[in-house]
C-alpha cells in the first residue's frame, strides 16, 4: 500500500513510522524515539498527538510515549473515521438530490433549460447522450465518473456496460486525465474486465468501489451531469449542474468516494486467493504478535517464520507489518 493510500485514511508517513516504532519497542522515551526514526522531537510530537487523536495510540500516565493498539484495532479504528465521514457526504448527497428533484420539477414545467451556472433539465437519451457529449469534447484537464449499474441494453439485448456516449479512449488520446470508481457489482457484466484492462493500460485511473452511490460526470471541476438512474426509460431525464454551491457538493462527494475505493488492479484478488497458511499468518501479524510469537504459533523457527513473512508482504506490495494489514483489511480480507 503507498503513502498516498495510508494519508487516505487519515496517517501520514511520519505517523505511520511512529506507530510501527511503538508497536516494536525500540525506544524509552520521545528523545530516543526522534533521533531513531530521524524526526525533529516537534515532529514527533505531532505525530504522537495525531496517534492519539485518531485512537490508534493511548495516552501514558506519567508523560511517557503513548501505548500503540494493535494494528487490526487501528486500522478498524481509521476505516470507521472515513466511513463515518462518507456517511455525512452522503447525507449530504441526499439532500442535494431532493433539492435537485425540486428544482427539475420546477424547470421541467418551463423552459428545458437554466440560466448559465445554473441547473440544465435534459430529457430522453438521444438528448443526454448529444449534452454528455458536448460536455466531454469541453474537457481540458479532467473527467471524474462514478459509475455503477443498471447500464442500458444494446441492440442484441446485451448489457452496454459503457456511460453513454463516453468515450474515455478519445479523452485519454488528448491528454486528459480520467478517473473513474466504479461499482463492484458492475465488473461480472460480460467483457466489462476485459474493456477496463485495456483502458487502464492507456492511462485509465480506475477504483473499485461497494455501493457506489450515483452515477455521476464531472468535467473540469466546473460542470457536473448526474445520468438518470434508468437510462433506458425514454422519459428519463438527466441533470446538468453548473451551480457553485452544488458543484461544491459533488465534487468531494466523488473525492470521498474515489479515496475509499480499491484500485482496479489490485481489487481482483480475494481472501480465497490466499493459501490457508497466509491468511493465518495475516491474521497473527494484524494481531500485533512478535516474530518469535508467531514462529510459535506456526510451530516453525523465527527465521522461517521472518522469511513468510517478507513473502506475504511481496505478495500485498506492502513495504510495512502495518500497511499489509491496511491492505488487508480495505480489501475485506480480514473480518
Amino acid at each position: 500500500m503507498s503513502e498516498g493510500e495510508l494519508h487516505t485514511l487519515g496517517l501520514g508517513k511520519a505517523e505511520e513510522r511512529t506507530y510501527e516504532a511503538l508497536l516494536k519497542e525500540r525506544a524509552a522515551g520521545a528523545e530516543e524515539l526522534a533521533r531513531l526514526l530521524g524526526l525533529p522531537r516537534e515532529r514527533l510530537d505531532r505525530a504522537l498527538g495525531h496517534l492519539v487523536e485518531h485512537g490508534i495510540a493511548l495516552p501514558a500516565d506519567g508523560g511517557g510515549l503513548p501505548h500503540p493498539a494493535a494494528p487490526a484495532a487501528a486500522i478498524r479504528t481509521l476505516i470507521h473515521r472515513r466511513q463515518a465521514e462518507l456517511h455525512l457526504r452522503s447525507a449530504e448527497l441526499e439532500r442535494l438530490r431532493m433539492s435537485a428533484d425540486q428544482l427539475a420539477g420546477r424547470l421541467m414545467s418551463g423552459s428545458p433549460s437554466a440560466p448559465e451556472g445554473g441547473i440544465e433539465v435534459v430529457t430522453g437519451p438521444k438528448e443526454i447522450g448529444e449534452r454528455a457529449e458536448y460536455l466531454l469534447a469541453s474537457a481540458e484537464r479532467e473527467v471524474a465518473i462514478l459509475d455503477r449499474p443498471p447500464y442500458v441494453k444494446g441492440p442484441r439485448g446485451d448489457d452496454n456496460s459503457r456511460t453513454p456516449c463516453l468515450d474515455i479512449e478519445a479523452l485519454l488520446d488528448r491528454g486528459v486525465e480520467v478517473r473513474t470508481v466504479l461499482d463492484r457489482d458492475g465488473l461480472g457484466y460480460p467483457g466489462r474486465m476485459r474493456s477496463l484492462t485495456g483502458l487502464v493500460e492507456q492511462g485509465l485511473r480506475a477504483r473499485v468501489a461497494t455501493a457506489v452511490p450515483t452515477k455521476l460526470i464531472a468535467v473540469d471541476r466546473r460542470i457536473t451531469l448526474l445520468p438518470p438512474a434508468d437510462a433506458a426509460d425514454p422519459t428519463a431525464s438527466a441533470l446538468v449542474i453548473g451551480d457553485a454551491l452544488l458543484g461544491n457538493v459533488l465534487v468531494p462527494l466523488f473525492e470521498t468516494v474515489w479515496e475509499r475505493a480499491t484500485p482496479l488492479g489490485g481489487s481482483a484478488s480475494s481472501c480465497g486467493s490466499l493459501p490457508t497458511a497466509q491468511k493465518e499468518l495475516l491474521g497473527l501479524l494484524a494481531a500485533g504478535l512478535k516474530d518469535e510469537a508467531i514462529a510459535r504459533r506456526l510451530g516453525v523457527h523465527v527465521h522461517t517464520a521472518r522469511r513468510r513473512i517478507s513473502r506475504l508482504l511481496e505478495t500485498l506490495g506492502a513495504e510495512t507489518r502495518f500497511q499489509a494489514g491496511a491492505q488487508a483489511t480495505l480489501r475485506g480480507w480480514l473480518d
